[in-house]
């Protein structure tokens, strides 16, 4: 079932061109820390190999439709090693310059990436050996394969050299092949693959980029070193932010399928919502800082409305007001979003800590309260106390990822890369 055209513009509707480009790669690598705030309860309730298993599965159900609607949305559909990098470069696994993938392009079924840097890897080193591998061989392999295979169903991702790194400074940290044979036999499709296929995110239509909205409408072009988000239109970076917020919504459904799977319906809504709480905080204080927003009421208002858990709009329903009874967030109980149980459905009146979260990335004097709940929404007020609120855990846990600091640098012109 495809969702009705809803009369909800897009939440990213009023920003300009400029603070668009500055917030598309701020959304892919909050999309990329799900797993910083997911990762530590996995482990705790499953163990590192667990963890693994919960990871292979989230993405291989999650990236190869939202890599699809990608594609889609920026016409660069074909099936060639050059339209699998340009997926990559729009994907919540490869945030720019957090994870620095660089590109070499053969011919249409050949060719090779790897990373100069690796903010995942950064993040995993300090645990050890075993934590690497698990990363780097046992999540890597399938998982590569299934965004690759979204492209072309006999493509294959193949390592060069990979971590643990030796020597232990070793630059680019990996590198990898890419190469398309018809004699390649695809995998079985995984478990689960048509709950995310099937899912209301999967289905979604959003508005279409205006092509004579000046700057780029499309990726049809040549594949580039980087992509320079500020050379897109408006109308494009609009969709791909929402395109992107969609990215995090199916990532988050093929992380409580595999959870789901592993344990019993309590205990797999917790680790949900532990997740939702530390993520959605770290992605409110990054989205702050990114458009150099305050800490009042006004600047809450904002930063909920352009937060990936509430985006697109035509997907949750979700609508932010701000008056004199201050921000009010109403959650409708019956949206898409709530039909797939992703992030809104892990809300309701006696669960608000992701909102706590999500308003102290704002400011710490935030607290999340019911103003009215009923059969068809549940509406949010958020107030202000004296005194600050100490830092969720769930939070803190996510900080420790080298992303939580990250800042992106303007890399100049980017070059095409031409077949050789």
């Amino acid at each position: 079932m495809v969702s009705p055209i809803s009369p909800w513009p897009s939440g990213f509707e009023d920003l300009t061109r400029d603070e668009l480009a500055v917030l598309v790669p701020e959304l892919l690598l909050s999309g990329h820390l799900i797993d910083r705030s997911g990762m530590a309860y996995s482990i705790a309730a499953f163990g590192r190999e667990g963890m693994a298993a919960v990871a292979i599965e989230e993405w291989q159900v999650a990236s190869p439709v939202y890599t699809r609607r990608m594609q889609r949305a920026l016409g660069f559909t074909g099936d060639s090693v050059e339209t699998i990098f340009k997926g990559l470069q729009l994907d919540i696994g490869a945030p720019p310059q957090f994870m620095d993938f660089r590109y070499r392009v053969h011919d249409h079924d050949r060719g090779e990436f790897w990373l100069d840097h690796c903010g995942a890897l950064a993040d995993v080193e300090p645990m050890g050996e075993d934590f690497v591998r698990s990363m780097c061989h046992d999540i890597e392999d399938p998982t590569f394969d299934a965004t690759a295979l979204a492209t072309n169903p006999h493509a294959q991702v193949r390592p060069i050299h990979r971590p643990p790194r030796v020597p232990a400074d070793r630059v680019p940290v990996c590198a990898w092949t890419v190469t398309i044979d018809a004699a390649h036999v695809p995998p079985p499709t995984p478990p689960n693959f048509e709950i995310a296929a099937n899912s209301r995110a999967a289905q979604l239509e959003l508005d279409s980029i205006d092509p004579l909205d000046p700057g780029l409408a499309d990726y049809t072009g040549p594949l580039l070193s980087d992509l320079r988000f500020a050379d897109f239109s408006r109308s494009a970076l609009v969709r791909m932010a929402d395109e992107v917020c969609l990215q995090h919504h199916l990532l988050t459904l093929g992380f409580l399928i595999a959870v789901n799977s592993r344990t019993e319906p309590a205990a797999a809504i917790e680790i949900g919502r532990k997740q939702f709480t530390g993520i959605a905080g770290l992605t409110s204080e990054r989205i702050r800082k990114a458009l150099d927003l305050g800490d009042d009421d006004t600047a809450l208002a904002r930063v909920i409305g352009l937060h990936p858990a509430w985006n697109p709009l035509r997907y949750t329903g979700a609508r932010i007001e701000v008056g004199e009874a201050g921000v009010q967030l109403r959650i409708p109980k019956r949206s898409d979003a709530v039909v797939d149980g992703t992030w809104p459905a892990l809300i309701d009146a006696t669960h608000l800590a992701p909102l706590d979260a999500m308003a102290r990335g704002v400011n710490p004097r935030y607290a999340a309260q019911v103003v009215a709940d009923d059969e068809n929404e549940l509406t949010i007020g958020f107030v202000r106390a004296a005194e600050p609120f100490a830092e969720a855990g769930e939070v803190a846990i996510t900080r420790f990822s080298t992303g939580a600091d990250f800042r992106f640098t303007d890399r100049g012109i980017p070059l095409p890369l031409t077949v050789v």
